[in-house]
């Protein structure tokens, strides 16, 4: 196909060029009814071109074909049979996956960690999942995904299991084996679905890891605000194979998508495809020198240690990394990595991505250059000399793998929306869980709706918000109660 195109792109350049008067929505018609102040901040532009995508960017038939030009041009760049655009972020393109394989009480096989869109998937639709253990590294208290081994594991136990689920990379960067994996669901006919929302960028340079659909996933879902150039909420997934149908899979998405979808977003998604066709390779050229650099000369300030393949790669461990991930243990200082992005931020304006117990973590993308790392590292070379002043002497107790781990006693949806009771954290041991309760970032539950508590990952939460831990989705967002399932 004629990858120069941006189909998305060109139709708003034919709109704004023809004059169109709209008496449809959005109300603010084109900017003229929004606050001055807000025009200020936000910029005329925006409201510009924020129009509707039938009756706006296309006709009322949509017999310009706009959008399904866009996605066809996006699947033909990453070598899928079919490209969905999503204007609802990954969160809502995992859960349409997750449906389009199973149903209400049927078998999903799951990474345990999943993101918290994954369990939302599991309470909306009442599948029974069946999890999958990460591959935990004790020493440094991290999970990397799945092993291929476990998967097949899974499926010998539950051979009616629908498909499988696995998230990769993870937030830190880890990755699976994903061809494995795929071989293992396909031996039995059972599709892959793949949460590759930190891996929109892997398919455009061939030194990052493998992306899903190169690997034999069925479908994988990215997000491509996250690494690439999209606005947020921007996420696209990807069909290949026969073995989910693509109008089952569009038929998902139309049940749980907006009716009235940005084409801010739309466009965002068509130019950056364009754009990683076009110069993706000399982009991430640039971008992992600039990593492998920037890692270097982090590793030589006193105190932090970045994280490489001997730590993250090999048996019992990820299969590969994205080096664009640079994930920083600064456990050697005292410091948590909360308080320590906190100081970042209010002492550098320096905003970090994930930051847990022991880590701090920036993500590099095809836009940092070495303006940018140099900001970055003026600012960790401040941070370590003031690690004194940031020690809280309040130890996250973090439990070792086997105790992190919950026994599935109720199915998620049956535990959400059953009769429920608020209790003490410190009374909550041994009672079922009737509410997510995730540390964020990077969203992936400790507990979640049907497991049983107990004391170990009760107290982790509890030590875990005293030390800066943010934990959003709990009804008490402090963990000082806990919702629970009344169990008859």
């Amino acid at each position: 196909m004629e990858q120069s195109k941006a189909p998305v792109l060109d139709a708003l350049a034919a709109y704004h060029r023809s004059g169109q008067t709209p008496f449809t929505p959005p109300g603010h018609k084109q900017g003229r009814g929004a606050d001055a102040r807000v025009r200020e901040v936000l910029g005329e532009a925006v409201f510009r071109s924020d129009v509707l995508a039938t009756s706006g960017l296309d006709d009322r038939t949509s017999s310009g074909g706009v959008l399904e030009e866009a996605q066809a041009l996006m699947a033909d760049a990453v070598g899928a049979d079919h490209a969905f655009f999503s204007t609802c972020g990954s969160s809502l393109s995992v859960k349409s996956a997750m449906l389009s394989v199973a149903g209400p009480y049927e078998k999903l096989i799951v990474g345990r960690d999943a993101h918290k869109s994954v369990v939302s998937g599991l309470i909306l639709s009442g599948i029974r999942p069946v999890w999958v253990d990460p591959r935990w590294d004790a020493e440094r208290h991290l999970a990397h995904p799945p092993s291929a081994e476990a998967f097949e594991a899974a499926f010998a136990e539950h051979p009616d299991a629908r498909g499988a689920l696995v998230t990769t990379p993870t937030p830190y960067g880890t990755c699976s084996d994903l061809a494995a994996i795929a071989e293992v669901c396909h031996r039995r006919g059972r599709p892959l679905i793949v949460d590759e929302a930190w891996g929109a960028h892997l398919p455009f340079h061939p030194d990052l890891p493998t992306w899903a659909m190169d690997a034999g996933a069925d479908v994988c879902v990215t997000s491509v605000h996250k690494m690439g150039s999209g606005l947020e909420q921007s996420s696209v997934f990807h069909l290949q194979g026969d073995l989910i149908k693509p109008e089952v899979l569009k038929s998902r998405e139309d049940l749980l998508g907006t009716t009235s979808p940005s084409s801010l977003v739309y466009a965002a998604l068509d130019g950056w495809r364009r754009q990683m066709v076009e110069h993706g390779e000399a982009l991430y050229d640039h971008a992992l020198a600039l990593a492998h650099k920037t890692r270097e000369r982090i590793s030589r300030i006193d105190g932090m240690h970045v994280h490489g393949r001997e730590d993250f790669c090999g048996p019992d461990r990820a299969a590969d990394m994205d080096p664009l991930q640079i994930i920083i243990d600064i456990s050697a200082w005292k410091v948590t990595g909360y308080r320590a992005a906190d100081w970042l931020r209010a002492e550098h304006h320096i905003n970090l991505h994930v930051a847990d117990h022991r880590r701090i973590s920036a993500q590099l993308t095809h836009a940092d250059d070495s303006d940018t790392a140099e900001r970055l590292l003026t600012a960790l070379t401040d941070l370590a000399a003031h690690t004194g002043g940031l020690r809280t002497g309040q130890p996250v107790e973090v439990p070792p793998p086997s105790r992190l781990r919950l026994e599935q006693a109720v199915l998620p949806r049956d535990a959400f929306f059953g009769r429920t009771e608020q209790v003490p954290w410190h009374e909550a041991d041994g009672r079922i869980t009737a509410e997510m309760l995730t540390p964020y970032p990077p969203g992936i539950p400790a507990a979640l709706p049907g497991e049983r508590l107990t004391e170990e990952v009760l107290r982790y939460l509890r030590t875990g918000v005293e030390a800066g831990m943010v934990v959003p989705d709990a009804a008490d967002t402090r963990v000082t109660t806990v919702r629970v399932f009344r169990e008859e």
